[in-house]
């Protein structure tokens, strides 16, 4: 009988997790549907008061979580993740590359829909033959230097930055926050759980939501974005380009490349971001149409002076 009642509260308390978690998805953040649910367990005998209470702070949790965040916050937000990643590489001391990397970067930003943030957009050069870039939330946007190697002239250069200020623009990275603050506020539940409830079903649910929190360095170094970010970011540097006069199919040249070193989850790019074919094949149509280009000489001298050892 008492393994009975266990059980009926864990399906209890299931239930109303997945209310929970169907409320701040459809709602972005409303968290009233899911503490009427929380009480309409409670006075059915599902949950107790004491778990109905601890429940009411889990949901008030996942509700903060989705309010918006502030551009200082995002700033800063981005500054701790540039920071942390400054600990897993090193920053390039070249002078001259930062300066050029900042002129194509901020030139790009400045056509962007958002060419302003609280702190604005800083670009860096890390010393590392991985192939890769980073945008953090807020503007900070890093490139490798095996990426940069990668690039045959500024076009290609444009597509890697125009791809990151993408990412900026349309605030991926705060997604990312926010999906990791879900998930510290489904380990909130679990402690809460482990606190009050006893059982081997109420130790696997909280088995079930709890887990470990991934930071958002976690995020951009080692899962990456989704694949529909990543198209996403693609369509927002081919428009980039076009606004600027840049040449927008040097993004599927820089991704043709890229695939020649296509490692399947193996490091660097490979590891955070889908297969080039794929999309190279997504954003080829909408190139269809785009005359061809051809880049004045005096560009192709600016990036070989902007990108050599000195």
């Amino acid at each position: 009988m008492k393994r009975f009642l266990t059980t009926r509260r864990a399906l209890g308390l299931s239930l109303v997790l997945l209310t929970v978690m169907g409320s701040v998805w459809w709602l972005a953040g409303c968290a009233t549907v899911a503490n009427m649910a929380t009480e309409a367990a409670a006075a059915g005998g599902h949950i107790s008061e004491e778990e109905a209470q601890s429940l009411h702070r889990t949901i008030e949790a996942v509700d903060l979580s989705f309010k918006g965040i502030s551009p200082s916050q995002e700033y800063y937000i981005g500054r701790a993740v540039a920071a942390q990643l400054a600990t897993q590489y090193d920053a390039s001391d070249f002078e001259w590359t930062a300066r050029y990397l900042n002129e194509i970067g901020q030139t790009l930003a400045m056509a962007s829909d958002r060419p302003e943030t609280y702190g604005g957009y800083h670009f860096m050069l890390l010393e590392s033959d991985e192939i890769n870039a980073f945008a953090a939330p807020g503007g900070l946007i890093m490139v490798s230097r095996g990426m940069l190697n990668l690039c045959q002239n500024e076009d290609e250069l444009a597509a890697v930055l125009a791809h990151e200020i993408g990412h900026v623009t349309a605030k991926h990275g705060l997604r990312a926050i926010k999906n990791t603050r879900l998930t510290s506020a489904l380990t909130i539940l679990g402690t809460e759980g482990a606190r009050t409830f006893g059982g081997e079903d109420l130790k696997q649910l909280v088995a079930d939501y709890g887990g470990s929190v991934d930071d958002v360095t976690q995020t951009l170094v080692v899962s990456g974005y989704s694949r529909g970010l990543e198209a996403e970011a693609d369509e927002i540097a081919i428009t980039l380009m076009k606004r600027v006069g840049y040449d927008p199919r040097a993004l599927p040249r820089m991704l043709a490349e890229m695939q020649k070193r296509w490692v399947a989850e193996g490091p660097g790019f490979a590891r955070t971001h889908p297969e080039p074919q794929d999309r190279i094949s997504a954003i080829t149509p909408t190139l269809t149409d785009w005359p061809l280009q051809t880049a004045p000489s005096s560009r192709q001298e600016r990036f070989d002076a902007g990108t050599r050892d000195h």
